[in-house]
C-alpha cells in the first residue's frame, strides 16, 4: 500500500513539491550562510519525494539551544509560510474521502516544515 500511495503521490504533485525543495536547497547551499537551511530543505525534499511509510521524530541530539535558535530563524524567514501552504493543501485534500491519505501527508510535511531543526525522518 505504501508503494501505491507513493506512486500516486508522485504522479499528482509530489514530484513538483520535491523539485521545489531540491531547487531551494541548492540555492541555499550555494551561499555559505544558508548551508544549514539548505540541509533542512533537502530533508524536506526527501520526505516530499517519498512520504508514505516515513515519519518524523525528534532527534537524539535535539535538546540543544542551537536548534531552538535555528528553528526561530527558520520560522521568521519562511517556515511559517511553507507550513501554512502544506496545511491549506492538506485541508483541501481532506475534503474528499480519496484525498484524506494525501492530506495527512501534507500535514506531516507541515509539521516538519515549521520546525525542521532537530527532527529526523525514519521509516515506519
Amino acid at each position: 500500500m505504501k508503494l501505491i500511495g507513493n506512486i500516486i503521490w508522485l504522479l499528482f504533485g509530489g514530484i513538483v513539491i520535491a523539485l521545489e525543495y531540491f531547487i531551494a536547497s541548492i540555492l541555499l547551499i550555494i551561499t555559505i550562510i544558508g548551508i544549514p537551511f539548505g540541509m533542512q530543505t533537502l530533508k524536506l525534499g526527501m520526505l516530499a519525494l517519498w512520504p508514505f511509510g516515513r515519519e518524523t521524530r525528534p532527534g537524539a541530539k535535539s535538546s540543544g539551544g542551537l536548534y531552538i535558535i535555528m528553528n526561530i530563524i527558520w520560522i521568521l524567514v519562511g517556515g511559517i509560510w511553507i507550513s501554512l501552504t502544506h496545511v491549506i493543501f492538506g485541508l483541501l485534500l481532506c475534503i474528499t474521502i480519496i484525498g484524506i491519505p494525501f492530506g495527512m501527508q501534507h500535514f506531516k510535511l507541515a509539521a516538519i516544515a515549521l520546525t525542521p531543526f532537530g527532527r529526523d525522518i525514519v521509516r515506519v
